[in-house]
């Protein structure tokens, strides 16, 4: 007789990450762009030479700037992992890892919305604490993800 391989799969798994778009690239390359259409003004009128490198300079450190605080932001995140009998969550941020196991049955989700009704929150209600998902997510990501783990946690306590 053959031996069957078993596999157990997660009712739910996201890994929640802060949003990496491209702002602070395109600071840089606007700011590059207006070096270089600017460049000739400044050598062409020598009073705007002060004025002018002290305005680049302050763009530039405004820049360096939002480029060092969007690093931090990224080595943000949260591991979600929902099994039938268990919840994991993974934290990582800058002071390390931290690992939480719960149980879905005395979880309770609780959201948070703003006026218009969009999903501002997202908060596991325990008997002794609370622990915020996502908080450096975007409102629209909150909202996809509460949908999406919202069924799997009641997917999980119809199981148990």
């Amino acid at each position: 007789m053959p031996m069957q391989a078993t596999t157990t799969m997660p009712l739910f798994a996201a890994t929640l990450r802060p949003d990496r778009t491209l702002r602070a690239a395109g600071g840089w390359v606007a700011l590059v762009i207006a070096g270089i259409v600017g460049t000739p003004f400044l050598f062409a009128i020598p009073d705007f030479l002060v004025p002018g490198l002290v305005a680049y300079g302050l763009a530039i450190a405004g820049l360096s700037a939002l480029s060092v605080s969007q690093s931090r932001r990224a080595r943000k995140s949260q591991q979600i992992t929902l099994w039938p009998d268990q919840l994991e969550i993974l934290s990582e941020d800058k002071a390390g890892k931290a690992l939480k196991r719960l149980d879905p049955k005395l979880v309770r989700l609780r959201l948070e919305r703003d006026d218009n009704e969009r999903t501002t929150g997202i908060f596991l209600v325990l008997p002794s604490e609370e622990i915020e998902l996502g908080r450096f997510l975007a409102n629209d990501d909150k909202s996809s993800f509460a949908r999406a783990f919202g069924r799997a946690l009641r997917q999980a306590r119809q199981r148990s």
